[in-house]
């Protein structure tokens, strides 16, 4: 694809949301987000979001310059909660001529990059063989991040638990049907925990109580938490944020930082940073995620953009192989300066 500096730009492709749902295939998400994860890349190729903020919207950018050394880009996403509506927008350049790469819609990518990260932590810290799983939550997220470990691991039972017997219920009916699971509604988060090797936790309470407990925490468990992003919010309590031999972070400083689950756990005391890794350095090898079957790992998510960006790479390579795009009539010029 050639752009010259003259003006006349040749069409940049548009991958469409119906798009994305062609091409966004969880073994290939899993598979770029962990590749992503195993190269180096320093924290100038990844930085803090920003949020420019109106009376009851927002405009949020997320960048991130790939290790791939093919792309670099910026998820936007302008939001009204007052309205409830939002719109999500992926550019994607080329690292080598500053060229416009493609235009992308996000809005299925934040889950799918969500959902596909979890995976590859729980691949970094899980036991080989079937998994048993429990579910706190039936929220779309919930929904995907067991469909995304379903595509890649053997899943020996599930137990999933929402505070609405019939989402609950729902959960349960859909996996059994589309995946042939062994996935049983249960009456309890601690009846979803018992006996678990993964607990994916998407969900949090109405008054942000957590929803995870650290008394159902049992040797060897992994726990995917991933509800609880800003200061307000809670997902998992205090005692299990102690109780973690380790905890594996996607974005360290804004975990420890950022996050009401570490900053509650980190103000009783809790030596949270001595004890939080990066998924990077877990990924790549240089951190062992446990030194013994009887650890309790956390993985921790807020998102970031390498994990958007590594999504949209891989999603543009798809949808040029496949032709899954629209050609714009017209790019943006890029100049010789």
């Amino acid at each position: 694809m050639s752009h010259s500096s003259s003006g006349a730009a040749t069409p940049t492709p548009f991958v469409t949301d119906a798009d994305v749902a062609v091409l966004a295939q969880w073994p290939a998400a899993i598979e770029a987000l962990r590749n992503a994860y195993a190269q180096p890349a320093t924290d100038d190729m990844v930085p803090p979001r920003v949020m420019a903020r109106g009376q009851g919207f927002w405009l949020r950018g997320l960048c991130a310059i790939s290790p791939s050394a093919q792309y670099m880009g910026c998820k936007l996403i302008a939001a009204s909660p007052k309205i409830k509506r939002a719109s999500y927008l992926i550019s994607l350049f080329d690292q080598r001529t500053m060229e416009l790469a493609a235009l992308i819609d996000g809005n299925r990518i934040t889950d799918i990059r969500t959902a596909a990260t979890s995976v590859v932590g729980i691949n970094a810290a899980a036991k080989a063989g079937p998994l048993r799983v429990g579910v706190i939550g039936s929220s779309t997220l919930a929904r995907n991040t067991l469909e995304a470990l379903a595509a890649v691991r053997d899943i020996a039972t599930v137990r999933v638990f929402s505070p609405s017997p019939a989402n609950r219920q729902k959960y349960a009916d859909d996996f059994k049907a589309s995946h042939g699971l062994d996935i049983v509604a249960v009456d309890s988060p601690a009846q979803a925990v018992q006996g678990a090797d993964v607990v994916l936790c998407a969900a949090r309470s109405k008054d942000e109580s957590p929803v995870f407990l650290g008394e159902w925490l049992e040797p060897g468990m992994v726990v995917v938490s991933v509800g609880s992003t800003l200061p307000e919010q809670r997902e998992v309590d205090v005692a299990a944020m102690e109780r973690a031999t380790l905890i594996v972070a996607d974005m360290v400083q804004e975990i420890i930082h950022d996050t009401g689950d570490a900053i509650a756990a980190v103000a009783a005391g809790v030596e949270v940073a001595a004890k939080t890794v990066g998924l990077a350095d877990v990924v790549s090898g240089r951190v062992a995620a446990r030194r013994s079957p009887e650890d309790i790992v956390i993985y921790k998510s807020v998102g970031s953009a390498l994990q958007d960006i590594a999504t949209a790479e891989m999603l543009l390579r798809r949808a040029l192989d496949t032709g899954h795009y629209l050609p714009m009539p017209a790019s943006i010029v890029t100049i010789t300066r």
